[in-house]
């Protein structure tokens, strides 16, 4: 019986990041789920996983090159293999300042997080994929990567290099193989985008979006699963956006 493919997911326990995991769990991929809680805080989440597939939780601070090391040695001593690195896991500012208040802490923090962090995550799983003759990476961006939002710069730029990262990933590891894809997901309901849910509840009904609802991890789940199946073999470097038409230019 062939061994079941292995995912790594960042920041795999909660939001998006979940309907990740359930999605792939629901294809057969084996999960190592990252996250920063202790594993007692993410039982209930790993029982359920576990009721569908062969889990791990790995807990590492992507921000951390020590951490990161030692997130991949667990998946490998476990499973020997990773065919899927998903980096999904990102932060907001604590405060959402306007530009000329924003602080050098704040944007240091949230640029290592979201970019310096899976930048060199990807670069550690890209040699372990080259070794074994396979792989896949899809990033997880964000619709910010591209509209502005002046009140957190330094998210949109974070995201903004995801979207340069893939290009440059895609172009590297297209000799070996290795498609490398990106997403950028619209309004999502989740506890990160909770604090804002009445302000875009009545931007929704205004017709912010083609379609006029909220965004589900699962909807970035299945995208998530469409790609990691091979499902668009041909389009290494490419954008997919899961946001109703958010982005869409309309007259």
């Amino acid at each position: 019986m062939t061994a079941p493919k292995t995912a790594l997911i960042t920041g795999g326990t909660r939001g998006i990041g979940l309907g990740i995991a359930q999605a792939l769990a629901r294809d057969g991929f084996a999960l190592a789920v990252n996250g920063m809680r202790a594993e007692d805080e993410v039982r209930e989440v790993l029982h359920e996983l576990r009721g569908m597939t062969d889990v791990i939780y790995c807990r590492a601070d992507i921000s951390d090159s020590c951490d990161r090391e030692k997130m991949l040695a667990e998946v490998l001593q476990k499973f020997g293999a990773l065919q899927l690195l998903v980096n999904n896991a990102g932060i907001a500012p604590r405060e959402r300042l306007d530009l000329l208040d924003a602080t050098e802490e704040s944007f240091q923090r949230v640029m290592k997080t979201n970019l310096q962090g899976p930048y060199f995550l990807t670069q550690a799983a890209a040699k372990i994929m080259i070794k074994q003759g396979a792989g896949c990476i899809v990033n997880i961006s964000s619709i910010s990567a591209e509209t502005a939002s002046v009140n957190r710069g330094e998210y949109c730029l974070s995201k903004a290099g995801v979207g340069m990262a893939t290009k440059l990933w895609a172009a590297r590891l297209g000799e070996f193989n290795i498609p490398v894809y990106e997403i950028r997901p619209g309004l999502i309901q989740t506890d990160m985008t909770a604090g804002v849910k009445e302000k875009y509840d009545k931007l929704l009904a205004g017709g912010l979006c083609c379609q006029q609802r909220w965004g589900l991890p699962e909807d970035v789940g299945k995208a998530v699963a469409m790609l990691a199946r091979g499902d668009l073999p041909y389009s290494t470097g490419q954008v997919l956006y899961v946001d109703g038409g958010m982005s869409l230019p309309r007259l």
